[in-house]
Parts: C-alpha cells; sequence; structure tokens
C-alpha cells in the first residue's frame, strides 16, 4: 500500500512536469520541482507552498502531497504553485535558504516573504486559512466581489 502511494504521488508529480512542458490555455501547472534559484519569477504573481522532504517515501511527504491533490481548486483559486524538493543531497537553492530539517512545509506570500513554516503535514483547509487572512488575498476578494456587481 505504500509503495501505492508513492507511485501515485510521483503520477502527480510526473503529470504536473508534462504539464509544464506542454502548457494548455490558462491552466498553469500546480505542481513542480524546486529547482529555480529562488522565487522572484512568482513574486506578485503566485504564492509557493515548499514542501520538502529528505525522500519521496518520507510518510509526511506522501500525506502532505496526499492532502494537497485532494483540493487543487481551492488551491487554484488561491494562485498557489506547490513546489517540491526531495533530495537533500542536490543541495538546492531553495533547500539551502530554507535550511528544512526532514520534511517541512512553507508557505510563501506573492510579496516574496516566508508566512508560514511547519515540520508536519498541514490540510488545504488551514492553509487556505492563513492565505485567506492576508492583506493581499483580502484585497483580491474585495476586488472579485466589486467585478461581480459591476457586470
Amino acid at each position: 500500500m505504500k509503495r501505492l502511494t508513492t507511485l501515485v504521488i510521483a503520477g502527480f508529480i510526473a503529470t504536473a512536469s508534462l504539464a509544464q512542458d506542454t502548457p494548455s490555455e490558462g491552466d498553469d501547472p500546480l505542481f513542480a520541482a524546486a529547482d529555480m534559484a529562488d522565487l522572484s519569477e512568482f513574486r506578485w504573481k503566485k504564492r509557493p507552498v515548499l514542501v520538502f522532504a529528505d525522500s519521496e517515501d518520507d510518510p509526511a511527504f506522501i500525506e502532505q502531497m496526499e492532502l494537497l491533490a485532494a483540493r487543487e481548486d481551492e488551491l487554484r483559486e488561491r494562485d498557489v504553485i506547490v513546489l517540491t524538493d526531495t533530495d537533500p543531497d542536490a543541495r538546492a537553492p531553495l533547500r539551502l535558504q530554507m535550511r528544512p530539517r526532514g520534511f517541512m512545509l512553507v508557505l510563501v506570500g506573492k510579496d516574496g516573504g516566508n508566512k508560514l513554516r511547519k515540520p508536519f503535514p498541514w490540510d488545504v483547509r488551514e492553509i487556505t486559512r492563513s492565505i485567506d487572512k492576508m492583506p493581499m488575498r483580502q484585497r483580491e476578494i474585495r476586488e472579485e466581489k466589486e467585478a461581480a456587481r459591476t457586470r
């Protein structure tokens, strides 16, 4: 069962990688590898959620990816992109910057600031509540309501 879950998660990540290589109209990938030097490409556009683990077989990593995959629509609605790093030996720049010890979840705001760090898996409901409390998200919600009224 554990191996099957790992294969399912690997499939999600592989599908996200393929989607990133062949983007469709208006459909941004939700999952990607955290292999960039920094998060500047997402500033003011996306809210990165970084998921670090020492292995793809880490039970906390598997649980976190299942939780995120189960409620993708809520994450997309809030402009989230999930970046994963399960190879501590690669010494990726984001891993060196964030300094995770084993499993770690980091929520980064659109402004590039770290908003939340958790050493255990977090449910999408809790993540979205944290996002919805952010001033920028509050403004987005107000603007969406105003746009709906003017239609």
